[in-house]
């Protein structure tokens, strides 16, 4: 009896599966009248921008892409590249070593040490051994590093490619291992390299002035900024949210945009032949969905999508140049719900967003400095700021909670002040919440340029920094 591998013809099933195979890619991949496969060299990759929009849950960037067109009367350039042919889709596998649902400092540390690690470490895995972040690896190549974001810049997704500590909150640990590993830094968290507000009163800012970094502290010292090396924090802590940004002209003279922060950084790298490696994090999506505050999230959002519209103006001529964007993790899965009677109130309350004015963190810092605590109060306050006024119920039960009284919510996540306040609000915009809290999807990952097709299909985290060594090492 014949195998049951082995067709009428003689010929082994796996063997005509093969030959089928790769007459099949021939059509794709330019193959010889005689079956044999031309060799394709992989195009030479000099420089790589990864872009992260922290905490991105995937029905996000379809509420940016519908708002954006609301207000803007255009689309979002991410929905474009999805849309792109050109460019490789895929998704990313988020988990950490100990946990279905990675945080920030597990799932860079994936990306910038090769190794999924615990929660809350930074380039140490389980066992307790340091893992060699890629900016040392690169360094020792030649290659220039740069690391971008609205929160501290030394906050878990850029210290993920640059530093090595135990605890992701040691900042103060991980502003040092910067110096002469990292050659742009801009984002905010002035506190960590400066003497009077360290711990040890180390005077880090005046070291890599040293070393010959620019030190700047305002937009306009960045935008006139001529240096090579630069070190720009703008805020003590994170960067605010755009939300606020926009609406106050004192911190939009002083704090630049992601966009602008971007250019300055990828403008200095192309502008050598030496290969490189820029993060460029729009961190504050993920704060904005802790906060179930879509206002802040969808601003934020959009502002990533401006600083990716204007990297993919600056490489478009070029094809040595990768861009990968992605997220980390998901957020509190923000989605709109359907409103009304066959949902038909649903697009109306979607553009309720518009009337939405400041961040809740701005909100919660207004009535923490308040003195007069009474539910008219708090109720005028909302209006002014979000556009819509509380039930009395509401607001009884928002003033019960900020005095941390117990209130009837059981959802646990949600039995908070931004837990309510995102309820609320939702009432008005449609916007429902899972929780508070990271999410384990898979997140949407983009890439175009040469060797994209390594970001094609489902993504291991802990795969992406193989992938970055043999292109730039």
């Amino acid at each position: 009896m014949k195998s049951p591998l082995v067709s009428s013809s003689g010929v082994s099933r796996r063997a005509w599966l093969k030959a089928a195979t790769l007459g099949s890619a021939a059509l794709f991949a330019g193959v010889k009248a005689t079956g044999q496969p031309v060799a394709r060299p992989a195009r030479k990759v000099r420089g790589v921008v990864f872009m992260v929009s922290d905490g991105m849950s995937p029905g996000v960037l379809t509420l940016a892409e519908a708002y954006s067109k609301l207000t803007r009367q255009r689309g979002t350039q991410w929905w474009s590249l999805l849309n792109d042919r050109s460019a490789a889709r895929g998704l990313m596998d988020t988990a950490s070593a100990n946990s279905m649902v990675t945080d920030s400092a597990a799932a860079s540390s994936s990306w910038g040490g090769g190794e999924r690690v615990n929660n809350g470490s930074i380039n140490v895995n389980p066992a307790g051994k340091e893992l060699t972040p890629i900016a040392a690896i690169l360094k020792k190549t030649g290659a220039r590093v740069g690391l971008v974001s609205t929160a501290t810049i030394t906050h878990a997704t850029p210290a993920g490619f640059a530093a090595c500590v135990s605890k992701r909150g040691e900042e103060d640990d991980i502003a040092p291992q910067y110096l002469n590993r990292v050659d742009v830094i801009l984002g905010g968290g002035s506190g960590h390299f400066s003497a009077k507000d360290r711990g040890d009163r180390r005077d880090l800012s005046g070291e890599f002035a040293a070393a010959k970094y620019d030190v700047l502290s305002s937009r306009d010292a960045l935008l006139a900024a001529r240096g090579e090396k630069l070190l720009g924090t703008f805020t003590r802590g994170h960067l605010p949210y755009s939300i606020d940004r926009d609406s106050d002209p004192k911190l939009a003279a002083q704090v630049p945009t992601l966009t602008e922060m971007a250019n300055a950084a990828l403008g200095r790298f192309l502008a050598s032949d030496q290969p490189f490696l820029l993060q460029i994090e729009g961190a504050r999506i993920d704060h904005a969905a802790h906060l179930n505050d879509i206002g802040a999230l969808i601003g934020d959002q959009l502002a990533f999508d401006d600083a990716l519209a204007s990297v993919l103006t600056q490489i478009g001529h070029r094809d040595d140049i990768l861009l990968v964007v992605t997220s980390d993790h998901g957020n509190s899965n923000p989605g709109l719900n359907g409103m009304g009677s066959g949902y038909a109130e649903s697009t109306q309350r979607f553009a309720n967003i518009t009337r939405l004015k400041a961040s809740h963190e701005r909100l919660f810092g207004e009535w923490a400095r308040t003195t007069r605590r009474s539910t008219d109060a708090l109720t005028a306050l909302i209006a002014q700021q979000l556009g819509f006024t509380l039930k009395t119920d509401e607001a009884v039960a928002l003033i019960e909670i900020f005095e941390n009284h117990p209130v009837v919510e059981w959802n646990e996540q949600l039995s908070k002040p931004e837990g309510l306040l995102g309820q609320f609000a939702g009432n008005h915009t449609g916007i429902g919440w899972t929780g508070t809290t990271h999410t384990s999807d898979p997140t949407l990952i983009s890439a175009i340029g040469p060797q994209a097709d390594r970001f094609a299909g489902m993504v291991r985290n802990s795969d992406v920094f193989g992938h970055l060594v043999e292109m730039l090492g």
